[in-house]
């Protein structure tokens, strides 16, 4: 087994955040082999070594769990947000999982959580081109010249967006597949062209879609549904 940085095998072992990995490394709170560990970057062996945390051991990486959840707006794509409602609280599992990719607050639809590293890191990359798609709602109805111009790309934080496929739904709803994630991509694409956006909805992330999956509420992925994503990374 190739060797792992500490902090990621932290993470991995659903033991903590990454960052909150790194941080109790520099606290002096882990040690591998018994011996305290403070430098980041150190690597392990996980099939050899063994980590503890204030000394008590960590186990490796546990079984990988795929979860799809219809986000209700108005709670935050996080694992912890002080005062704020979390999409953690609506999971009911001892086992610790990370949502891929967010959503607004104000938005809402699916959201895929995981403890497979791998999957995270591919999916939330806009580099991978995994699709995500949307049904919205506008403020105004939209020309067609308009779903164009969105479906061409338009400036968003400075650079243009990458070409979209859009369908029409009624006059003021469409649909349209990304394969990028920039901060509130969709609403800074419609203020471009002079429209505000009332409903944002995710309803497709990679293979995996939303379907009639009630709100607030959360299954396991199928086996089709994990073999054929797992196949896509």
């Amino acid at each position: 087994m190739p060797l792992l940085r500490l902090q990621k095998f932290l993470s991995q072992a659903g033991y903590c955040s990454r960052r909150e990995g790194e941080r109790l490394i520099q606290a002096g709170q882990v040690s591998v082999n018994g011996e305290v560990v403070s430098i980041l970057g150190s690597k392990i062996d996980p099939e050899k070594d063994r980590v503890a945390v204030n000394g008590k051991p960590v186990q490796g990486a546990p079984e990988p769990i795929y979860i799809a959840l219809h986000t209700p707006m108005g709670v935050v794509t996080s694992c912890d947000h002080p005062g704020e409602k979390v999409v953690l609280d609506l999971i009911d599992l001892k086992e610790r999982v990370y949502p891929v990719g967010r959503l607004d607050k104000d938005s809402e639809g699916l959201l895929l959580l995981t403890n497979d590293g791998r999957l995270h890191h591919r999916m939330s990359h806009p580099s991978f081109n995994h699709e995500k798609e949307y049904e919205v709602t506008s403020a105004k109805p939209l020309a067609n010249i308009e779903l164009q111009t969105l479906s061409r790309g338009v400036p968003v934080l400075g650079r243009k967006t990458r070409p979209a496929d859009i369908q029409r739904v009624s006059a003021k709803r469409f649909r349209i597949v990304l394969k990028e994630g920039r901060n509130r991509q969709i609403r800074r694409m419609l203020q471009h062209i002079g429209h505000d956006v009332v409903r944002l909805k995710q309803i497709r992330m990679a293979n995996v879609k939303l379907d009639r999956l009630a709100k607030g509420t959360w299954r396991h992925l199928t086996e089709d549904e994990k073999e054929t994503l797992l196949k896509m990374i």
